[in-house]
């Protein structure tokens, strides 16, 4: 059952950020910077699907991909459609790594430590799932404040 919660907040967050990048009314200003805001919408969604690709796919689900958490912060001028692209793979990651999962599997301590200690599955995948909130509202920040018609 928690297993289906997490699928759930997952799909809708990603979903969520997907429609963000969809509402700029101009493409470059997903890479705008002004005054206090020192993170890109562009950056900000980087550093999600790199996260969730290396927590969920890396870590749990065994694929090949290699995190460099510098470049989500320092790449610039992707294109919005290769944002989108990039979200809907990570979803598709999360989806099937948590498709895989059972309720019991999620009291196990998660393979890595999260800040030193030793936390369960559930704990750390409940995390990610607030951090991505956490971005995805910054993200609509972002486009509100500087991506005016």
């Amino acid at each position: 059952m928690v297993v289906d919660v997490l699928k759930t907040l997952y799909a809708r967050d990603l979903q969520k950020l997907k429609v963000e990048l969809e509402l700029y009314h101009h493409e470059e200003n997903i890479w705008r910077i002004d005054n206090d805001i020192k993170n890109t919408a562009g950056n900000l969604c980087l550093h999600l699907v790199g996260n969730l690709n290396h927590f969920f796919g890396t870590i749990l689900g065994n694929t090949v991909y290699v995190r460099n958490r510098d470049l989500e912060f320092s790449q610039r001028n992707v294109l919005r459609n290769e944002l989108i692209q990039k979200t809907e793979d990570a979803a598709r990651v999360v989806d099937k790594v948590l498709s895989g999962m059972t309720d019991e599997q999620l009291k196990l301590n998660y393979p890595v430590p999260y800040n030193n200690e030793t936390v369960t599955a559930e704990y750390f995948l409940i995390h990610l799932a607030t951090h991505l909130s956490y971005h995805l509202g910054q993200v609509n920040y972002h486009r509100r404040l500087l991506d005016k018609p």
